[in-house]
Formats: structure tokens, sequence, C-alpha cells
């Protein structure tokens, strides 16, 4: 067909594109004149096609058509009008003149919303249904045959922008298309438009979108959202009266508390109340919303947070490749802007004619030019002049943006030849915050039993802030909208940070946990900035597939997968590696998207909380990471029980375990994996490497002093070897330097805490009294702090407890076996729930493999121990749990699979 379309902005050039690939021809194209020196880009597009382009300031005057411009139209032999978006009044002798007459598209469920203002109306009456209608024009408004209509559903918390951006832009392309390709079938219906239901509102502007205060909150959200981003929705506030305009409302206020700064507003039910969340308003029912954005009268737009922060800190001064950086970003805006001269600091984008077309524009070139730096249009509207804009730019590229930027009261401590900045308090929501009720507990040093500070004791009503924080951040905030390359830019960056601050998480690491200063510096730290690493490199290779189905005949299938962040997660970890048991669970867990609320062990909080502050620093939203120091019954259980967390990872006792996999099964059946007790067996074979044997077996049991969830907790030693291994170990086991896990020169640090000593002396008292032979150690050391004795017994026979119970310290349970006896040994070794690692010693190739083939164990070690790596998957058989950490197989724990069948 011969179409002539008549329209303008993107969605006219979207539509007209679609039809020149349907094969239509478009005789030409009808636009709205240049503005400022700019032309629609509907009209450049047909420009560059060389299809006739018009730009008539208007179609009639005096209510008459002008002839010259019927003239003009007639002399094309258009065919169909199509009017995909058009703001001009088109006289009736241009509607009517072709042989299949016009078609134009509305944003509403004609007849209801008829005019301009339509999709404001859709939000502003609060429908549930929204959507969109072809219809054949006519002389009336809006009141013309319905061709073709299209609804969807209208989110609690959709704006115009979204709403127009989600489905009313993109189907409404597709339906005009449709519709054409109807008409051209000679199948499009004409169908009266009922009056029932019909409805007209005016077209909102500035002065009518005041705020009536006089209704319930849902209203006044409505009202809000309905007319963001145009006209605005604003109100009277402060002493002296100043003029707010409101954007990016919410009625989801779960966990929020009202406390902070009053705002008077007149008029209000009750004054509103600026918190770290943004701007709590009340309706005339008691009920809140939020309003997280402020245009002041200026037009400034700010964070309602910040309302009464005053101006913004002082301006950054810019390094040589920053300035370099915004020159580049100044050329743009001079591209943007053309009839500006020059672009100064003191530009106002909107002020020198830009429109919101050009802020997509904007955001994609300074996406080009700073390495694909993730901006919002959001922020292009809160910093308006370039010199803001400069700033805005320059803090998000050194990872200071506003979201990072926060109050954080330190507890500083000089020790190790620096001085520590520890954060003390949950961080809920990007912010440093008390537990409710001020409740605060004391974290110890294990070294000397002294107090390091006093850490905030999370409360239930901690875990319900932080979930309803990190459930926000993953259904509306940034995290979940920048690209996966992006989420694995900001995770390297926070990589980088934690090895810039080894030293100090090293330091907080030996201070907390009792962890000897340079295994900390290389283990506990090193292989956490590794695993942040190596899931930064997943985070844009997670990746679906196509299945082959049977098709559907005549028709045909397309099946694909899709892998999903399954949404809020819970992390619980273990006192023994604080830091890497975080890290290992947290890296995965934020690579596949997710959001986090971490419960670190009560007794050592620190390294978490110094993590959430880097977390702070590399830019990662706020909200999706969250750290509640508390108690595990409390918080723990409560992160199980939560209706709105859909994963847990746990590492920690199997009876634990045990009732938190209950817990999610009860709660909704929410995703888990579990890393539990161990009993992890090593067998020695007499045609072993001795030398390497005794290094590595004593490296099995005492490292990280024993405190280690894959430590050999029995050790099986073949008859004529036996009294030798004992000898060389009992010889290396006085040669151990017990002492401060500062000193560079210490093997052994103290135990973590003091129930955990107190657990150790009543282990190896049963072991003494059970039979056992208890060669060396087996005390505390006489000194302050928990100390223990690197220990080791011989002669442990299979029914004794030490045998079958894990120490978890450093304790050495060697037992015998007859030479040769290779089956009965496995037997032994596999004699026991619990299957987390185990390990053989031997140069027969055909043992090892045999031996490793037949140990019921998540990981075997030949000839090495605790060798683990980021790369390689890590987890337990039996009661030691199911599910991984590390290597790509720790990715599916925090995935969901989503299978989509298409027939065409």
């Amino acid at each position: 067909m011969k179409i002539a379309v008549i329209g303008q902005s993107l969605f006219g050039q979207e539509v007209y594109c679609h039809l020149r690939k349907e094969g239509h021809e478009v005789v030409g194209v009808f636009t709205v004149p240049d503005k400022d020196g700019k032309a629609d880009p509907l009209g450049l597009e047909a420009e560059k096609d060389g299809v006739p382009v018009f730009k008539f300031s208007r179609w009639r005057a005096k209510g008459q058509a002008l002839p010259e411009v019927v003239a003009k139209y007639q002399a094309l032999g258009a065919e169909l009008n199509v009017l995909p978006f058009c703001s001009q009044f088109i006289p009736m002798e241009i509607i009517n003149a072709p042989r299949h007459g016009s078609i134009i598209y509305h944003p509403s469920l004609l007849p209801r919303h008829r005019g301009a203002s339509a999709i404001n109306w859709t939000l502003i009456h609060g429908d549930k249904k929204g959507g969109f209608s072809i219809f054949w024009a006519d002389d009336g408004l809006d009141t013309g045959d319905l061709l073709l209509q299209k609804e969807c559903e209208v989110l609690p918390d959709d704006t115009v922008s979204t709403l127009y951006n989600r489905f009313l832009f993109p189907e409404g392309i597709k339906g005009m298309v449709q519709a054409v390709r109807l008409i051209a079938e000679g199948k499009a219906p004409r169908l009266p438009q009922p009056e029932e239901g019909a409805t007209y509102e005016g077209i909102q502007k500035k002065e009518t979108a005041k705020i009536d205060w006089d209704q319930p909150a849902e209203a006044i959200h409505n009202w809000i959202r309905g007319n963001d981003k145009v006209p605005g929705a604003w109100t009277e506030a402060c002493e002296p009266l100043q003029k707010l305009t409101f954007f990016n409302s919410t009625l989801n206020t779960s966990g929020l508390v009202p406390e902070g700064d009053a705002l008077p507003i007149p008029g209000a039910h009750r004054p509103g109340v600026v918190t770290k969340a943004g701007l709590i308003l009340f309706g005339n029912d008691d009920k809140m919303l939020l309003v997280k954005n402020i245009q002041l009268e200026d037009g400034k737009m700010i964070l309602a947070s910040n309302f009464f922060k005053g101006a913004a800190s002082s301006a950054l001064e810019l390094t040589e490749a920053e300035l370099v950086t915004a020159e580049a970003v100044r050329s743009a805006w001079q591209r943007i802007l053309p009839n500006v001269l020059e672009v100064e600091d003191s530009t106002d984008f909107f002020k020198s004619g830009a429109a919101s077309v050009d802020v997509v524009r904007l955001v994609e070139e300074v996406k080009e030019l700073c390495d694909g730096l993730e901006l919002e249009n959001e922020d292009v509207y809160m910093a308006t002049t370039f010199g803001d804009f400069i700033q805005l730019l320059v803090r998000k590229l050194r990872g200071d943006d506003e979201e990072g930027e926060c109050s954080i009261d330190y507890v500083e401590m000089a020790v190790n030849k620096r001085t520590l900045h520890m954060p003390h308090q949950l961080f809920i929501g990007g912010a440093f915050v008390d537990a409710d009720g001020a409740k605060t507990y004391e974290t110890i040093n294990p070294t000397d039993g002294s107090i390091i500070c006093r850490v905030s004791l999370a409360q239930v009503t901690d875990v319900d802030k932080a979930v309803a924080a990190a459930k926000d951040a993953f259904e509306n905030g940034r995290w979940g909208k920048i690209s996966a390359r992006d989420r694995g830019r900001l995770l390297y960056r926070l990589a980088d940070l934690m090895e810039q601050h080894q030293e100090e998480l090293a330091t907080i690491e030996a201070l907390d946990a009792g962890a000897v200063y340079t295994l900390a510096l290389k283990t506990h730290v090193g292989m956490s900035i590794q695993t942040f690493r190596y899931f930064a490199g997943w985070c844009d290779k997670i990746q679906g597939s196509t299945i082959p189905i049977n098709q559907a005949r005549p028709n045909r299938n397309l099946t694909l997968t899709r892998k999903e962040p399954v949404g809020v997660c819970g992390i619980i970890i273990p006192w023994n590696y604080p830091l890497m048991m975080l890290s290992w669970k947290t890296a995965a867990c934020l690579a596949a998207g997710n959001t986090v609320v971490i419960k670190p062990a009560q007794v050592t909080p620190l390294t978490a909380l110094k993590f959430a502050e880097l977390s702070l620093k590399a830019g990662i939203p706020k909200g999706v990471v969250n750290v509640l120091p508390g108690s595990g019954s409390l918080i723990g259980q409560r992160l199980s029980d939560h209706p709105d967390v859909r994963k847990i990872g746990f590492t920690g006792s199997t009876e634990v375990g045990k009732h938190i996999m209950k817990s999610c099964a009860i709660s909704n059946v929410k995703k888990v994996s579990l890393e539990l007790g161990g009993k992890s067996p090593l067998i020695i074979f007499a045609d072993c490497d001795l030398n390497k044997a005794v290094q590595m077996g004593m490296s099995s049991v005492f490292f990280n002093k024993g405190e280690n969830c894959i430590a050999a907790g029995r050790l099986f030693v073949e008859d004529s070897i036996h009294d030798e291994f004992v000898r060389r170990v009992v010889q290396e086991v006085r040669k151990m330097k017990v002492g401060n896990p500062l000193d560079r020169d210490t093997d052994h640090g103290p135990q973590n805490h003091h129930a955990h000593l107190m657990k150790l002396m009543e282990y190896c008292q049963c072991g003494v009294k059970e039979g056992a032979t208890l060669v060396c150690g087996g005390n505390q050391i006489p000194r302050p702090g928990f100390f223990f004795e690197p220990t080791v017994f011989t002669d442990v026979e299979d029914h004794m407890f030490i045998a079958k119970e894990e120490s978890f310290g450093p304790v050495m349970i060697i037992s015998r076996f007859a030479d040769g006896d290779v089956d009965a040994v496995l037997s032994r070794a596999n004699a026991t729930e619990f299957g987390l690692a185990s390990g053989v010693f031997t140069r027969d190739i055909n043992k090892a493999l045999y031996v490793s083939d037949k140990l019921q164990a998540g990981t075997v070690f030949v000839n090495t121990y605790n060798k683990t790596d980021v790369a390689a998957p890590f987890g337990g058989f039996k009661q030691s749990g199911f599910g991984k950490d590390l290597g790509e197989a720790a990715l599916n724990e925090y995935l969901r699979v989503k299978t989509v069948t298409f027939e065409y």
C-alpha cells in the first residue's frame, strides 16, 4: 500500500521503519518543524531514505484546512494515513482523503481515558489494566471505530515512563504494523466504541498537578506516579513555603520506620519524614508511601534523603585523565545542543532545548566514552548543568557516587603498625545503622581475651528491614537493570578494593578470629580476592541453551532455557574463615544477579562489616549487600523462615543445618545449600613419600589451628610405617611456635573463642577416658587468651568418640591399619555419616585411583591436602551437606532455570 505517515518522535520513526520492512511504500512523511535547530527523529529517518518530508507548522487556519497543505498532501496519492504519534490537529479533508482512510494510535483502552493525557490518567485512577487502541480517525475526540486493542497489567509502581517503555512503546509499534497488515488483507474490523465506561480528562499541566492531601496513601501515590515525569506532582512545603515536585513514588514501604527529620506540609494528614530511604508521606488513612526524588523550585533534582543536607559536598578536583574525559563529554553536549554556542559549566541541559530523547542519547554517548559506565536517565535529571553532570560522572567513575556515600562510625585501633578503621553497626540498604533498640554486644580478641569493640546486635525487626532492602534492590533497583558485564565490572572493582585493603583485612581477621596474620593474608583474604575475581568473570557467561523438541506440525517450535537469579538470598557463615566463607558464597550469589543478606558468625563480625564498606566504595548499589551480626538462633532462624528470602546458603554444624533445611521447607520451599560437619579420613600407605606425608599430614590437621572444615579428622596409617610417622609428627609438633597471630614467625594462634576452647578440653578428656593414647598436647596453654596445645592421639579405636566426632581443632587422631589391607581401611574410612573431604598418600597410581574412586567424599586429595581452588567445586556428601561452593557449579546454587517455548 501507499502510506502517508503523519506523526513524530522515536515511536513514529520505529513505525515508519517497520512499515517499510513490511514492503509498504511510504509516499510521504509529515512531522513537526525543527525545534531549536533539531529535526524530529521521524523526519531524519525519512530524509535518509529519500522519502519526501513535510514540516507544516499548522494544517489549518480559522477552522479551515490550508489549501496549499491539502494540495501537497493530495499529490502523494496515499491510500492510507498512519498516525503513530501525532500532536497536531489534522483536518478531516486529510483524514478522509485516502481510499482506506486513517488509523491512529492511542495509549489507552478506549473509550476509557479519551484525551491527550491518557497514560497519566490510567495511573492516576489506579487502573489495574492498561493498554493501547488503534482506531479509525474521525472528527470526534478519540471516538472513531476501534480496529485493534491490546492490554497489559499495570504494576503498583509503574510510572508514565515505565508503562510506556515496557509495553505501550514496543507493543504499540507491533500493533500499528499489525493493523496495517489487516487493512492490506481486507480483514480490518470497525468496531463502534461503546459509550459505557467512556471518560475524558483534561490535559495534565503543572498548574493542575498540585497534590490533594485529603486522600488515602494509595491515591496520593497514584497521583504522583501518574504525573511522573511530566508535568510532575507538586506541593508547597517547609517554612518559608517552597514548591517541591515529587518523583519516584512507591507503596513498598515494608520494613521502613518513619524516623528522621520532619517536613511540614500544609494540608497533609501528618508531616513528611526525611529518612535515609527517602521522603515518607502519609495519606489520610495514616498509611505510608515513599518518594525517592524531589525537584526543587530552581529545577534541580535531588535525592529525597538528602533534602535537609544542604549543598552537595565540595567539588572534586579532577585528574588529568578525568579532565580529558570531561572535554569529551563537553563535545557530546555540544553535539546534542547545537543552538548553544559554547557549553560552559553553567549550561543547563534542559533549558538549552534538550528533550527526553536527548537524555537517552546523552546516556548512550557517555556509555561509549566511559567504557560502558552505566548511567540512568535519572542521573541526567539529577545534574542538569554541565558542571554538576561532570561531578556526578567523575564520582561514578571513581566508584564514589552518592549511592556509595554514607556516614560510618568507625572504631579506630592501632594494631600491626597500622590504624584499623572498623565499622561496627549493622549494614542495611547501603547504610550503617544501629540495631533496633540500639542493642549491642562485645566482640573479643582471642589472643588476650580483651574487648575489641561493641558491635550492633541485630534483632528480628532488623532482618525484616534488610530483606525489604534486598528485595527492593532486586526488583526495582539498578542491580537488576545493569548488564551482566557491568555487574562483573563492579565485582572486579570490589576485588581490587579488597586487594588494596588486604593488610587491613588480614589484621582484622587476626584480631577478631585469631588467624595467623601471614595465613590470613594468603588464604583468608587472598583467596577471597581470587574468588571475587573468578566469579566476576562468570557474570556475562551465564547462558541458557536451545533444545530440540517435538514439532507441533504443521507449525514448528523453538524451546530455549534462561538462567535467572533467584532473588533475595540469605547467607549464614561460620567463624573459622569469616571473610573467605563470606566470599565463597557471596561472590557466586552476586555474580548470578541476586541480592544478599549476610549473617556473619556472632563471634567474628568485623571483616564482614569491613567488606560491606568496601562494597559501597566499589559502587555496588544500595540494598544489594546487607550484613547483620547477631545470634544464629534469632537472625539465622528468621532468614530461614522469611517468606521473601528465596535461597539460604549455610556453612556450619550438621545439627543446625538440618534445622535450617526444615525451616526452609516449611516457610516457602526456598532453595538451600549446606556445607556441614566433617570427619575427613586421610589414608597414608607405606609406599608413600613419607617426608611429604608427614608434612601434609601436619597441615591436614593443624592448618588454621585445626579450625578447618576439611581438616583430616582421622588419619589411618599403614602398620609398617605407623611408629615412624608418629615419631616424626611429634618431633614437628614440638617445633611449632604457638603465640600472637600478628607475629610473623607464629605457626599457631589462639582458638577462635572461649566456648570452643572449652569444647576442645572436653574432647581430649573424653579421648583419654576411652583409652586412646595422648602422645602430646591436650591442654590449654597457661597464658592470656584462648590458646590450646597442638595435640596427637594414637591407638584410636573405631568405637571411640574421638574416632567418630569432629574436634574442629588442632587434634590429630591416628589409627593403624594392617599392611596391604586396602579394602578394610576403606571400609573404616567410609564408616561415617560425614563425607566432606578425604585424602590418600601413595606412590602407586593404581591404588590412588582405586581409593579415590571408593572414598565417599565430595573432595579427594591425592598426595596433597587442603589444595582448594576458586575454580574447583567444593561441597560434601551424606550428612556433610549438599550443594557446591566455588567453580561453575556454585553458580547453579543461586540460579533458577526457566524454559520458554515458542510456536511459529
